[in-house]
């Protein structure tokens, strides 16, 4: 056929992926996509180098996945992490797997990435628009055009959404796709934030903005004690609570902040238990009998830490090393071990960097991502009510359901035709 057949609203990762899948199928797309660039969002992942995905299976993928995981069971096996990276490594793409099997590409160039996925749109001559997607129009209850925010309209047989959540919406993720789809009578579940800083009371986690701890701890609990979340690594103190990497994920496990409290603890020294870090402290205080506690702490914490420890265990700057008692002792070492920092909730989900919440799953096929209500319309991504925690599984979702929208498109432009 001629002209134009699907039109894929977004060009993010999603909506790349599901562009050529689809044109690599032979149907003629288009890719609406409102920034002046494709995969600005791919930009910021992975620190600017763009966790591409994981190098794991299917299963393990799965496992990553708090919520709805079971939806993306056939995207999954259809498209795997290791068919992910065949196809990058097809597109010319190096690629290379680190800590936690996260796969980045050589380079480390976000990049790299989106140029090879905008270089494949153009050797299938996909055009891109970049323009507003404000509406869908229907004909019988069917997909037959796209309504452009500055009064254009694009006919196409089918639609996929792929215009992403709501976090980080300088990049465009605005929730044009969940009000389009609501519109459409599809029920959007709670937008939340997902892998988001936190929020917290405590005036010393301001004293200490800018601080940044590598290879600690970070320990959290929810308000019946049990541990949800625990790994090493880095976080950072900001003066609204707490961010950095260890945050960001944990942040993941802690869905349920009407009905839970949490806890967080720092374990500052976590290669040393606490018998030898009481020796290490008893070999400082005898090392430094005449110093002051404020200048001797200085070589077991970072200096913005020092104040706060010294506070928080009750033991005055001034004090001499030689008259600290043993229950003072007691509580530096248990704060060096445990410290706990209270948290009252995520950041707005703006500033998350995944989106939890969306277009309800069980309004879609999973084979195809067709919505069950409006023949022609698919979707992709995280528009949809499916995140992950980190490690690249969250791009793994993007690639597995845009693939899985771009089959199910073509496959229904051709039954159309016939």
């Amino acid at each position: 056929m001629s002209g134009n057949e699907i039109t894929v609203i977004g060009g993010g990762a999603a909506g790349m992926m599901a562009a050529i899948t689809a044109a690599r199928l032979g149907a003629q797309v288009t890719l609406v996509e409102r920034n002046q660039k494709v995969g600005r969002k791919l930009y910021i992942t992975g620190k600017g180098r763009c966790n591409v995905t994981n190098h794991c299976s299917p299963e393990e993928v799965r496992a990553n996945i708090p919520r709805n995981a079971k939806f993306l069971y056939s995207a999954l096996e259809r498209t795997p992490p290791a068919w992910v990276e065949e196809f990058f490594k097809g597109l010319g793409v190096a690629l290379k797997v680190e800590r936690g099997n996260r796969v980045f590409p050589q380079s480390d160039r976000a990049a790299d990435i989106i140029d090879a996925l905008f270089m494949e749109l153009r050797r299938l001559k996909v055009p891109v628009r970049h323009e507003r997607a404000a509406e869908l129009k229907l004909e019988d209850g069917m997909v037959c055009a796209a309504a452009l925010e500055g009064g254009g309209v694009l006919p196409c047989k089918a639609v996929i959404l792929a215009t992403g959540g709501m976090s980080y919406p300088a990049t465009g993720s605005t929730g044009d796709g969940h009000r389009i789809a609501e519109e459409l009578g599809h029920t959007i579940v709670d937008i939340k934030p997902s892998l988001a800083p936190l929020e917290s009371p405590d005036a010393f986690c301001a004293k200490m903005q800018g601080l940044a701890l590598k290879n600690v701890v970070l320990t959290v609990k929810n308000q019946k004690k049990k541990m949800v979340y625990q790994e090493q690594g880095e976080l950072l103190f900001t003066h609204f609570g707490l961010s950095g990497p260890l945050v960001l994920s944990a942040s993941a496990h802690m869905r349920d902040w009407e009905g839970a409290r949490y806890t967080c603890a720092i374990d500052l020294k976590p290669a040393l238990d606490e018998a030898a870090l009481d020796a290490r402290l008893v070999r400082e205080l005898s090392g430094g009998a005449n110093r002051d506690m404020g200048n001797l702490l200085g070589a077991l914490a970072p200096r913005m830490l020092v104040p706060v420890l010294l506070e928080r265990s009750a033991i005055p700057g001034e004090k001499k090393a030689h008259d600290l008692t043993k229950q003072e002792r007691r509580r530096l070492l248990e704060l060096f071990k445990c410290f706990s920092v209270a948290v009252s909730g995520p950041r707005p989900v703006e500033e998350a960097i995944v989106t939890a919440g969306g277009v309800k799953v069980s309004e879609a096929d999973p084979r195809t991502m067709q919505s069950k209500k409006v023949p022609g319309l698919f979707f992709a991504g995280e528009l949809l009510d499916v995140d992950a925690y980190t490690g690249g599984f969250n791009l793994q979702i993007a690639w597995a359901t845009g693939r899985a929208a771009g089959e199910g498109a073509a496959a229904f432009i051709d039954q159309a035709a016939t």
